[in-house]
């Protein structure tokens, strides 16, 4: 019992001197954010269209051109501190999927290029990879299984 009112009465003292989180702004600034990235994508997508690209093949290369940026983004030390400031909101578009590929693996250069570069830039999209991969062949079979 007396074990308990200790921990109950640590965490109300460690509760005075927690900052507090600024919710309202992190939501915001995430939103601005994501919506910025988003935008430039659009833009893209516009471009290509606009030069008479067909969706597809427009959609496409814009992905890979959203990519890039959040790779070079990444590796210029730019994109991580987006991602201080924005949090969620440099993380959800698909430059943050770059920015979890690049980043180990910028992390490990120095163990070289095979098992540095080549064995830690899936360390973390690897996982993103093989089960976004199997829920694909999962959603094939059952869509050709129910027409």
């Amino acid at each position: 019992m007396e074990r308990e009112f200790k921990n109950k009465e640590y965490k109300r003292i460690a509760q005075k001197f927690q900052p507090k989180r600024a919710i309202l702004r992190n939501i915001i600034v995430s939103f601005l954010v994501g919506g910025f990235i988003c935008s430039i994508g659009q833009l893209i997508l516009n471009y290509f269209l606009i030069q008479g690209m067909p969706f597809k093949e427009a959609s496409g290369l814009t992905s890979g051109i959203m990519v890039a940026l959040g790779a070079l983004l990444t590796g210029l030390g730019i994109y991580d501190e987006l991602g201080k400031f924005a949090g969620a909101g440099s993380a959800i578009p698909i430059t943050g999927f770059a920015n979890s590929m690049v980043s180990p693996a910028l992390e490990f250069k120095r163990e070289g290029f095979v098992f540095g570069v080549g064995a830690k830039m899936f360390s973390i999209a690897g996982p993103v990879i093989v089960y976004g991969s199997i829920s694909a062949i999962i959603v094939a079979w059952l869509s050709l299984l129910l027409k």
